[in-house]
This record gives structure tokens, sequence and C-alpha cells, in this order.
């Protein structure tokens, strides 16, 4: 089976939908009657949550009416957010198909259906023309991604001069050793492709990209670990991060706290311009 597909078969979970929706409703959230926050807890599957997403958000020169295209978009949270709060065009791109009906669903029941849409897809051969998008996100997907100056070229390609490209990504730090699996992006090393901010640099500058900010959000995963910890000090609330990673939750959560407490890993940000 290649990379890809095992990429999807870990993501995919089967029941999500329904089980969201439970959440939902275990939560006091009436699910014919959904706001975009009421998702947060669940749809934003990248460290730090909607804080992530809201400060890397305040880095980027968004504006209404920009077309937008979303990496890696699972759930579709951070494409949501982009489009009610900034009130850009969206559109998400996802290997996984559980992940992509969700998604949509979720847009739907939010109102933002004609403001956001998902794709089934790969990142590696993006089904857009040239110069199609005013800017471009990945948050926690290139951890999956091998070929990473290939997906640079081919995100270059359909941003146009001077669009944006914002990456916020799990990778290596110095800390040395193995990273405990399983991760939840990866079961096992055979899907998990962790490279250190240096060398996203390189690849970008390749594939024609000028780099213009970058930040390690150490800091911000422990706060967020604490957080989960607390949160689940009690058994796991009606709606979490739980319903996305499935049974192995608490494994995946403990490994990736154990990675950024040895100093293996760390969630970054990097910001590139389309040259």
């Amino acid at each position: 089976m290649d990379v890809e597909r095992l990429v999807a078969r870990h993501y995919a979970q089967g029941g999500l939908e329904a089980a969201i929706l439970a959440g939902l409703a275990a939560a006091g959230k009436d699910p014919a009657r959904l706001g975009m926050d009421d998702l947060a807890p669940v749809d934003e599957f990248h460290i730090g949550g909607r804080r992530a997403t809201e400060e890397l958000a305040a880095r980027l020169p968004l504006a209404p009416g920009m077309k937008l295209l979303d990496i890696g978009s699972g759930l579709g949270g951070a494409a949501r957010f982009l489009a009610a709060r900034h009130g850009c065009d969206v559109t998400g791109i996802d290997l996984t198909a559980e992940y992509v009906a969700v998604a949509n669903m979720l847009a739907a029941r939010v109102g933002l259906a004609g403001r956001v849409r998902y794709l089934e897809g790969s990142a590696m051969a993006l089904p857009f023309a040239d110069a199609s998008f005013d800017g471009a996100t990945m948050l926690h997907v290139g951890m999956n991604i091998a070929d990473k100056g290939a997906l640079f070229r081919g995100v270059r390609r359909v941003l146009k001069p001077g669009g944006f490209f914002a990456i916020y990504d799990v990778m290596a730090e110095d800390g040395g050793g193995d990273l405990a699996y399983p991760v939840p992006w990866a079961t096992t090393a055979a899907t998990s492709f962790v490279e250190r901010a240096a060398s996203y640099r390189a690849w970008l500058a390749e594939s024609g990209f000028v780099v213009t900010h970058e930040r390690n959000r150490r800091d911000l995963a422990m706060e967020f670990f604490a957080r989960l910890r607390a949160a689940g000090a009690n058994g796991p609330p009606p709606l979490g991060l739980h319903l996305v990673m499935g049974e192995a939750t608490r494994a995946k959560v403990a490994n990736m706290i154990g990675n950024v407490e040895r100093g293996l890993v760390a969630p970054v940000e990097i910001v590139a311009r389309a040259e």
C-alpha cells in the first residue's frame, strides 16, 4: 500500500460525523443551530487548536475576498475560521474522504457552504490552474509528506506572484533519539517525515519562495498539552480531539508530549512569499 493510502487510513475513523454531532448535543449545543466557535474543540486538529490558527492568521496579509487554499484541510476548522473572521473564499483539499465529507457537512451547518469548499485529493497533485490563489495555508500536514520540495513547487505553481504560503508543522529539534509512536499524525515511522525548519527554508527557497517569518511554538505546545491533561483528568469531554484520534488517543497524546519534552520535535510557524 502506498504512503498516501496509509496516511488516509490512519486518519479515517468511521462514524466521525455521528460522533461529532452526538458530542455537540452532549455539550449542550443544538446541531441544527451551530456557530463556528461551537466546533473549535474538535475541528482544528493541530497543536494549539483555535489559538494557534488565530495567531498564525495574525501574521498574514489577509483581506476580504482573497482566494485561499488550505492544504490538508482535515475537518475544515482553519478554513472556516479564515472565511468567517477574515472574509476569505477558501478551498480545502485533503486525502481522507471521511474528513472531506464531515468538513463540508460542518460548513453547511454553520452557514459557510458558500464561502468554503472541501475536495478529496492529494497535496502532491493539486488539481488547480496556475496562479489560482492569493495565499495558501498548511497546518500539521508536512509531517506526512516525504518530498517537501515537490510539495512546495506545486504550491508555488497555484499561487499568484506575491501570494503567501503559511506553514504550521511539527518539525525536528536537536534533542537526539527516535520519536515514540503512535503520534497524532502517524502510527509508525513509515508515514512520518519530520524535518528541521532549516530544511523547510531551503526547500522553500528552491521552490521560488522568500521566507518572511519563522517562530518556534514549543511554549504554546506545552500550554496546550497542560490544558489537554486538565480537561481529561475526569475522563474525556463530550467534544474534543479524542473523537478525531480514536481509541489510541491516550497513547498518541502521551507520546507527543514526551517527544516535545525530550526536545525531539516542536511546532513551528513559517510564512513565505511567492516570488
